[in-house]
């Protein structure tokens, strides 16, 4: 775990950040970010 058992506000934190980089990307057709449940998150090209 990155932030430890007190991470929702830090979690919180990274869903704003994928969501403005998901935002950004949404130009380009051919990039997306994946979300694997449990794991994270992974970017395709």
């Amino acid at each position: 775990r990155i932030w430890g058992e007190n991470d929702y506000f830090m979690g919180r934190s990274m869903d704003v950040f994928i969501s403005r980089l998901r935002k950004y990307l949404k130009k380009d057709d051919s990039i997306s970010i994946e979300n694997i449940h449990g794991v994270g998150f992974r970017l395709n090209e």
